[in-house]
């Protein structure tokens, strides 16, 4: 049998531990809810994150999805994607001061696709963007004056064509590769261009990854390609939500 001092010390550690209850109408105590990963709802899914990570960030990432063009009336092929990242952490709801309801919070992929520029260096006579200097300052992006999220970071694909992110300046560097995929929920923000949304992503990350090991792309709206009309090159506005776990 324990000694009484030792039952005392492991029955305020349970209790302190233990998630706050509810206790209805009036109680000025409000439970932090811990960001939940979302589901497209349907029939497949992407993995759950391992019980053992830890949620680093949640970005908004705002940009383009490149392809090319090999000849008319073939599938396009992907060529990677320029993105801008923002902390939207803070706006998860049940998250503080901050937080926006769950439908804000899941539509701010639309608002913003829908609402602002691309925050890239677009080229003015072809499709994309600068390929020597395609992001803008790294700055806050207001949305309609109501919202201003923080910039995060940058999305690329480096010159071997691996997807790569760099943001929390410098403390996440993650070169990764694709590990799963679904297509993204019927009813997803086909975007201002009417293409369709892309699909949603599970990434892991490639040597030389530090700060985090996997990432998600959810909740998409548009990037899909325009078609293959002539060769060439094809860019569509994109926006998405990242979920970075390490």
């Amino acid at each position: 049998m324990l000694p009484t001092a030792i039952l005392v010390l492991v029955t305020s550690a349970l209790a302190a531990a233990a998630p706050v209850a509810d206790q209805g109408p009036g109680c000025e105590v409000d439970t932090v809810q811990a960001p939940a990963l979302p589901k497209t709802g349907g029939s497949k899914e992407l993995p759950d994150p391992d019980s053992g990570l830890a949620l680093k960030h949640i970005a908004l990432g705002f940009g383009i999805q490149n392809y090319t063009c090999t000849k008319p009336g073939v599938a396009a092929t992907a060529a990677g994607a320029l993105a801008m990242l923002y902390d939207i952490t803070h706006l998860y709801p049940k998250q503080g001061a901050d937080s926006l309801s769950a439908q804000d919070f899941n539509n701010l992929t639309s608002k913003a696709l829908w609402t602002h520029k691309v925050p890239l260096n677009m080229n003015r006579h072809e499709p994309g963007a600068s390929r020597t200097n395609p992001f803008t300052r790294d700055a806050p992006l207001h949305l309609q004056g109501q919202l201003t999220l923080p910039f995060l970071g940058h999305h690329y694909f480096d010159a071997a064509g691996v997807p790569t992110f760099d943001l929390d300046g410098g403390k996440i560097h993650l070169p990764c590769s694709k590990l799963a995929s679904v297509d993204a929920p019927v009813g997803a923000d086909k975007g201002p261009e009417g293409t369709g949304a892309v699909g949603w992503l599970y990434l892991g990350e490639k040597p030389g990854a530090f700060g985090s090991k996997y990432v998600y792309r959810v909740l998409t709206a548009g990037g899909v390609s325009h078609g293959c009309n002539q060769v060439g090159t094809d860019s569509t506005s994109y926006t998405a939500t990242y979920w970075f776990y390490g």
